[in-house]
């Protein structure tokens, strides 16, 4: 499998530049840019990159209260003037992804705030899920064409409820990406182990449209600094042919951050092995 890393992770703690030097002494094979196109000269982060031999995978995006701007990059909107404002977030990250290099992008479903909507313990009943699932085809089809046209794949991610209860499970990203061509899934082991019953079951249901992933522990910390059990997910990775990315999206709390991030690295390449043997 091919390993990297979402710099959205470092963005607050050190310049790029240095978070390049000390990841590319760890044996990362890419790097994933954190999506905010406004905020970055793509030709001098390109001069960058390739001043330290590390190629991007593609654009984490910056969905949500990850960003100053999440507020406003809600595709499944009401105000079709936000729903625009969203539709060019994505169109501008993946013209950025392209310069770059980048073949993938994920796309996460926000919608207005429902009131009275309990978001730490409600979920959203399957006939209003239905409803946004019919209001994101048409969206997410145009997208997907767009970023086609830019050698970019858009891929679907869910979060889990307490992010945004529209899209937060594999069912809910496959009831999607079945109808809308060009479009393909990202699971991520942090909302997934919120969210889903068994990540086996998650991840072979996802077969054939699965195209990126991100690791982190349940506690968000690096793979191998909590519970998940990562040999069994990389198991059931390789029982479907899975061959893309496995990218690294901790939270990093301060400039100390090599130990773990190596730690992580090197624990799921022998999670990788183990997983191989047992299937041999």
């Amino acid at each position: 499998m091919k390993y990297s890393i979402t710099l959205a992770s470092f963005r607050k703690i050190e310049p790029i530049e240095q978070t390049l030097a000390k990841l590319a002494r760890q044996g990362y094979d890419a790097v994933e840019m954190y999506g905010e196109p406004g905020d970055v000269d793509v030709k001098k982060l390109k001069d960058t990159l390739s001043s330290y031999s590390m190629p991007v995978c593609g654009i984490t995006g910056m969905w949500g209260s990850i960003s100053k701007d999440g507020w406003k990059r809600k595709l499944l909107s009401a105000d079709p003037a936000l729903v625009k404002e969203s539709e060019k977030y994505v169109q501008d990250c993946v013209r950025m992804c392209d310069t770059l290099g980048g073949k993938e992008m994920n796309v996460c479903l926000f919608a207005d705030d429902r009131p009275g909507f309990d978001r730490t313990h409600g979920t959203i009943p399957a006939k209003d899920k239905d409803l946004f699932f019919a209001k994101a085809i048409p969206v997410m089809s145009r997208l997907c064409r767009d970023a086609a046209d830019h050698g970019v794949e858009l891929v679907l991610e869910p979060l889990n409820r307490y992010s945004t209860p529209y899209c937060a499970n594999a069912k809910d990203a496959i009831a999607i990406a079945q109808r809308v061509d060009l479009l393909g899934i990202l699971l991520d082991t942090f909302h997934m182990n919120i969210e889903e019953d068994s990540f086996a079951d998650a991840i072979k249901s996802s077969r054939g449209l699965l195209r990126h992933t991100h690791f982190a522990d349940n506690n968000r910390k690096m793979p191998g600094f909590a519970h998940i059990d990562f040999q069994a997910i990389m198991k059931s990775l390789h029982e479907i042919n899975y061959d893309g990315y496995v990218s690294f999206e901790p939270n990093i709390a301060g400039r100390d951050y090599e130990f773990a991030t190596k730690s992580g690295l090197d624990f799921v390449k022998r999670m990788e092995m183990q997983s191989k043997a047992a299937i041999a």
